[in-house]
């Protein structure tokens, strides 16, 4: 009998260790997950400053202004974890309507382009076929603010653009002199948003009221959010469309926020025809909705948001501590709006 008793102990302390021992491995293998290098993660999983080099006849690149502009072919480098520096070859070209102007930014945007190939498999580059790179048009705090603004939206909805801050140095291998380096925005393609989001791109000028309505309704709540008035569903600009298939009601995704009156750019000015004296005075250009009802949720989800779009702000080290104490005043604007009812029905 005392045999059986000392072999069932026995075999319940080699279970407990047994149970010690798988527990430690999974703490572990969730630590080491946890701990997972930037330069293995995917583009846009980490918010992190990414610093990348562009080398190449990057004179010739921007000064490219043309309404047909020139592919150049450029190295794109960044350093990894362990400091060791990965290049992979990329297609670059500018791109762009007002910011792409020589009178109107002094930095054209651009667009690079990703040829398929090993270094490119293994970059954190690797799910991107295009991306676009916003570039400062004047003072390099405006790129950090924008892309603020697309944070913002994240938070909103999936159907947005990621946006991913970088330090770009710009080596012109012609030149012997150190290159410029300032902030950019890599900002998603709209393909690659449209199918992260298992949707297509559509290319049709609607009227609002063809879209769907719950998202369409955040939009236009967004941009009165942000003071920006520089956009239109019917004329396609500054929003892009994306539905399930062809035959699906289609969503309207924004981008392009320099003249957003929370960004407070110095070149941004508002159109004649608004009758508004600045960008920082908000006018809601959402559809005429008669039921005020189908606001409800709208409202309740920007209600629920306004702590986390606060901190994006007070959190942000890059920022100049006027910029936040005025971009929170501003904020504070718009949910004093947003918590009168009365108020924000006016609007």
């Amino acid at each position: 009998m005392n045999i059986y008793r000392k072999i069932f102990f026995v075999s319940i302390l080699c279970n407990l260790l047994l149970l010690a021992s798988a527990a430690s491995s999974q703490t572990q293998s969730s630590a080491t997950a946890k701990k997972k290098p930037s330069s293995e993660l995917k583009l846009f999983q980490s918010d992190s400053v990414l610093s990348i080099t562009l080398r190449g006849n990057l004179r010739e690149l921007l000064n490219d202004r043309t309404d047909t502009p020139t592919v150049f072919p450029l190295e794109l480098s960044y350093l990894m974890d362990d400091d060791r520096e990965a290049t992979l070859p990329v297609n670059v070209k500018t791109r762009g309507h007002f910011r792409r102007l020589r009178e109107n930014c002094i930095y054209p945007p651009l667009l690079l382009q990703f040829p398929k190939g090993e270094a490119y498999q293994s970059s954190t580059f690797r799910d991107q076929k295009k991306l676009k790179l916003v570039m400062p048009c004047r003072q390099e705090e405006y790129v950090i603010r924008e892309w603020l603004v697309y944070k913002i939206y994240n938070l909103i909805t999936h159907f947005s653009f990621k946006a991913r801050l970088v330090k770009v140095t710009l080596q012109d291998t012609r030149n012997k002199k150190p290159g410029a380096t300032l902030y950019g925005i890599l900002l998603e393609e709209e393909n690659q948003m449209a199918k992260r989001n298992k949707s297509i791109a559509l290319t049709r000028q609607l009227r609002p009221e063809h879209l769907q309505a719950d998202l369409f309704l955040k939009t236009a709540v967004f941009q009165y959010l942000i003071g920006n008035t520089d956009w239109s569903v019917q004329f396609m600009h500054n929003i892009k469309l994306v539905a399930k298939d062809s035959s699906a009601v289609p969503v309207a995704v924004p981008y392009d926020f320099d003249h957003a009156g929370i960004v407070g750019t110095s070149y941004a000015h508002p159109a004649e025809m608004l009758k508004i004296s600045s960008v920082r005075q908000r006018l809601y250009r959402g559809n005429c909705v008669q039921d005020m009802n189908a606001f409800s949720t709208v409202v309740a989800d920007f209600l629920d948001l306004q702590r986390d779009i606060y901190r994006l702000y007070e959190e942000c080290s890059l920022l100049d501590p006027k910029y936040v104490k005025s971009t929170v005043k501003y904020l504070d604007e718009f949910y004093a709006t947003l918590n009168d009812q009365k108020l924000w029905q006016k609007a």
